[in-house]
């Protein structure tokens, strides 16, 4: 026979099957939590350099970028914009095969920084530069064919202006010597370091007349290694700040030496008394127990700063300095 629930017990049942609800949905929304915080990690390539330090070199190539676009555009005679597209952290080997072939890959060093680096021109802004140096208007006709002797020696003039402008921008952090190393047409011949290794890897968007093309710089980990502990926001500021204090040290010493000071020569001193001060005219001598030939004190700011022998330029007075002192006041 059934058992028939009093209204008690139908209430502590109901009350059971809605506590058991909460219950299987509430890890249900935990686990939906614990998913959206999972990141992905690849344990065969992983990341060799932090988020804050490629920060850092974000910030520097970004002012690189500024610098470089003011150069080149007095290359070219034309505007010149330069924008930070990316900065990534893969394999040389994706790195390698990003590169278009026949392409314009310099390889470089710079110590302190271990092993070479490359500098990549895509063949569209290869062949713009070209155009324009030689007086067109960056109209690329084709791609598709290696450089000459003379393309090249263009192309080495202009990787140079980069060069100098990349040291200027790793001044502050590390500075660096940049010394180049060859040219290649083909990125497959360019093997600085094995497949595996992590490359940072810079891309600039460059626009000069009708033309638009990508520069970019690849940094191995291992040249970097020795130094990626100066690689930190807190250095960048303090190297910053070290930059700018530099640079106001030089405007005010700029601005103190163009500043005037009165200079006087002290030829002699003696003391009278008031009644020969007063009865003094024209015409009277007055004695001092200076020699003709002793030298003179010259003041700078009421301070005697040197001692010199009178005697005259031209039509005009004047003095040869012929000691310096060292204590301020010195008689």
């Amino acid at each position: 026979m059934a058992k028939i629930l009093s209204q008690d017990e139908i209430d502590a049942l109901l009350s059971t099957v809605s506590a058991g609800d909460d219950l299987t949905e509430q890890p249900e929304e935990k686990e939906e939590d614990r998913l959206r915080s999972v990141v992905v990690y690849d344990f065969k390539h992983p990341n060799r350099v932090s988020k804050d330090q490629l920060r850092t070199l974000e910030n520097m190539h970004d002012n690189f970028a500024g610098h470089i676009g003011s150069v080149l555009s007095n290359i070219h005679r034309a505007m010149l914009d330069v924008d930070l597209v990316s900065v990534d952290q893969i394999t040389y080997s994706e790195f390698v095969m990003s590169l278009v072939s026949p392409s314009c890959t310099f390889t470089f060093t710079g110590e302190p920084l271990e092993g070479a680096c490359i500098v990549d021109f895509n063949p569209t802004l290869t062949y713009a530069f070209i155009e324009r140096m030689f007086g067109g208007q960056g109209k690329v006709v084709d791609t598709g064919r290696e450089l000459t002797g003379i393309e090249r020696s263009l192309m080495n003039r202009i990787v140079k202006v980069i060069y100098k402008e990349l040291e200027d921008a790793w001044a502050h952090i590390c500075p660096i010597k940049i010394k180049q190393a060859s040219l290649e047409t083909n990125p497959q011949f360019v093997q600085i370091v094995p497949p595996g290794e992590t490359v940072i890897v810079i891309s600039f968007q460059l626009k000069l007349l009708q033309s638009t093309g990508l520069i970019t710089i690849c940094y191995p980990y291992v040249a970097l290694e020795n130094i990626i502990g100066k690689l930190s926001a807190q250095n960048w500021i303090d190297a910053t700040k070290r930059k700018t204090q530099s640079a106001d040290e030089e405007i005010n010493k700029d601005n103190l030496m163009r500043l005037k000071v009165p200079v006087q020569a002290l030829l002699a001193k003696t003391s009278v008394r008031i009644r020969d001060f007063i009865d003094m005219k024209v015409g009277d001598v007055i004695t001092t127990d200076n020699k003709i030939t002793r030298e003179v004190d010259i003041m700078v700011k009421n301070s005697i700063k040197f001692t010199a022998r009178p005697g005259t330029v031209g039509n005009k007075k004047g003095f040869i300095v012929t000691n310096v002192l060292e204590e301020l006041g010195k008689e």
